[in-house]
């Protein structure tokens, strides 16, 4: 029998009402994520996936993570290629978010046939027009953890624009009427 106090944690858990998995997805709805869509193109194959699991994981070297389906395409095609682009979606482009995160949507080019894009240089994956922002990323890892893929990169080039994000909170996306907070001391204000 395993002792450690995470086990003890968990068996205890599973004795109190309101303790487990349903309550856990319930509460992890609570936190609010910016919404991405990565690209990739790997041999001359486009694709382009909705993902609000990118989290920066260091500043030196400068690595991100982002977490996707294991049945996801996106992560063959990322592995093969070794490289991939980070596209922030900004407020008004949800439409954008939904279109890439369609079960059973069209593959390769047709994906971006609506979609005002340019090729990233360093990546060789489509860059979205209007955009918060865009990142070129080089795989440094992949890893499956339970349901999904953790993929590590680095960022190898950025550039940021203007505007406000688009957020997934409660299994909604959020947009506009978000207010920022002055979170700076008052020797910051001098």
């Amino acid at each position: 029998m395993n002792s450690t106090p995470a086990a003890a944690a968990v068996a205890t858990a599973r004795g109190i009402q309101g303790a487990g998995p349903e309550a856990g997805r319930r509460a992890l709805r609570r936190f609010a994520s910016g919404i991405t869509v990565l690209t990739v193109n790997h041999d001359g194959v486009r694709h382009g996936t909705t993902v609000s699991a990118v989290v920066a994981i260091s500043r030196e070297p400068l690595l991100l993570g982002a977490c996707l389906r294991s049945s996801s395409a996106f992560t063959a095609l990322a592995r093969e290629a070794g490289v991939f682009s980070v596209n922030v979606l900004s407020s008004e482009q949800a439409s954008l978010a939904r279109q890439f995160a369609v079960p059973g949507r069209h593959r390769g080019d047709a994906q971006f046939a609506d979609v005002k894009w340019t090729t990233d240089n360093m990546t060789g994956a489509p860059l979205i027009d209007g955009c918060l922002a865009h990142m070129a990323c080089a795989l440094t890892g992949d890893q499956e953890i339970g349901d999904h893929h953790l993929l590590t990169a680095e960022v190898l080039a950025g550039d940021a624009g203007q505007g406000a994000p688009l957020l997934a909170f409660a299994g909604q996306l959020w947009h506009e009427g978000l207010s920022a907070l002055d979170t700076r001391t008052p020797e910051d204000k001098e």
